[in-house]
């Protein structure tokens, strides 16, 4: 029996694409796994740092109070920023700045990096959001459980390190506690981190008072360490 030459190059064809496809998944396996081994080598790093930061804090809160003094806390490298109000009756300034801090719907979320300019702007949009430092379990807990990265101009959630390691590989951000890292520190590659993470979107919550500010029992303004507690009602 005479197999036709047209089955003859489909097949041909059909085994050719298969070897295509077993040698991408082969290359992506590999890949994966040496993006775990990274994962794991970096969150070691990362957590020895974290602690020994925290050692070394301590004392020097420690030692410092024992002669009588006291330990000023340094200033923030990086603020949560959470939108609580709508653009009413506001100023365009107000509007334009709200928009370049990508604030641009109530209960976004954002990272900024702590500078003479960003803070500027902030004061002049304090009676429309609330911001403070967050902790590195807040920075930790907003990526994992509420993190999508802008991709291609698409909101796409964070899954997996591949995610991570495609977009900001690069920039040696492989993995999500490198992007976690490098928020938490502001590090060199801040902005280009930044910029890959969409906008939080947060679950409303109740507020006090909006249109008075924190420290006289309202919501807006600068919270310091309390945005912490605030945010995770909304995560």
């Amino acid at each position: 029996m005479v197999v036709p030459e047209q089955f003859i190059k489909a097949r041909k064809a059909a085994n050719a694409r298969a070897s295509v496809r077993a040698e991408l998944l082969k290359k992506q396996n590999e890949r994966n796994e040496k993006l775990a081994v990274h994962a794991l080598k970096v969150a070691e790093a990362y957590t020895k740092e974290y602690t020994e930061a925290k050692v070394a804090q301590e004392k020097l809160i420690k030692e410092t109070t024992a002669k009588g003094g006291f330990v000023i806390a340094a200033e923030p490298k990086v603020l949560l920023v959470i939108r609580l109000r709508g653009l009413k009756a506001c100023s365009p300034k107000t509007r334009a700045i709200l928009n370049l801090f990508r604030l641009r719907q109530i209960n976004n979320a954002v990272f900024i990096r702590v500078n003479k300019a960003t803070m500027n702007a902030l004061k002049l949009v304090e009676p429309y959001v609330t911001y403070g430092e967050p902790t590195l379990e807040t920075v930790r807990s907003l990526l994992y459980k509420r993190g999508y990265g802008k991709i291609d101009n698409q909101r796409i959630p964070i899954f997996d390190n591949t995610v991570v390691d495609e977009q900001l590989g690069a920039k040696n951000i492989k993995c999500m506690e490198d992007l976690v890292h490098e928020i938490h520190v502001a590090g060199p590659n801040f902005k280009a981190a930044n910029n890959f993470i969409w906008p939080f979107k947060l679950n409303p919550t109740e507020l006090n008072a909006k249109r008075h500010h924190f420290i006289e029992g309202g919501d807006h303004g600068n919270r310091g360490k309390y945005i912490n507690d605030f945010v995770a009602k909304m995560i």
